[in-house]
């Protein structure tokens, strides 16, 4: 098959997967509350842990991390172009962010966003993983996690990484995950944001 079109399908193929809303899914099995109508309203891994608890919680974190894995992981075998292999680990971030099964709305792509980081280089997944875990114990704010992670993300793939297109995809992701925590940013500099382990059905948190 043509390089150029087994990308556009695994983009597609991605921008699918990626749209897949595991925070609901877990909660409609477990029988927990629709995740969108609770707490933040987010459908991702902090608002299910804060409201439905640490298993749909966890549950949710390794499905929205694992659609971005799979796709980097796939595209990295399959794939030779460093280009199509960006776009093809950006598209299920795009997915979460814009899912096609929630009216184009979706999660802030953190967890997505480090699966496909974790596929595309093991050792700069873990260390933002790492960054972001470290940043949560000392302040216990997730959205602080995310925040230094993914802003230290193009620096840290300036310094690790050799690959041109690698530092692009570090940008892009940064910026949208940021901009996505827009709301999270004011709240953490008023002072407002809700800690990470804090159940909560009414505080619009991360």
């Amino acid at each position: 098959m043509n390089n150029s079109v087994l990308a556009v399908g695994l983009i597609v193929v991605g921008y699918l997967l990626g749209g897949v809303p595991f925070g609901v899914l877990v909660s409609r099995l477990m029988g927990l509350p629709d995740p969108r109508t609770v707490g933040s309203r987010n459908v991702g891994f902090t608002n299910v842990l804060r409201v439905s608890g640490k298993q749909a919680g966890i549950l949710t974190l390794l499905g929205d991390m694992g659609k971005g894995w799979g796709m980097s992981w796939a595209t990295m075998h399959w794939l030779t172009d460093e280009g199509f292999i960006m776009l093809v680990a950006l598209s299920p971030i795009l997915g979460h962010l814009f899912s096609p099964f929630l009216n184009f709305k979706g999660g802030k792509g953190v967890a997505t966003a480090l699966g496909s980081v974790l596929g595309l280089s093991p050792s700069m997944g873990v260390l933002l993983l790492l960054i972001w875990i470290g940043t949560v114990a000392i302040w216990r704010y997730s959205s602080g996690g995310a925040l230094a992670a993914f802003g230290l993300f193009p620096v840290v793939a300036i310094v690790n990484e050799q690959r041109q297109e690698f530092l692009v995809f570090s940008i892009i992701v940064s910026a949208l995950i940021w901009f996505k925590h827009k709301g999270n940013i004011v709240r953490l500099w008023k002072g407002t944001e809700s800690k990470i382990g804090r159940r909560s059905d009414v505080n619009p948190a991360a």
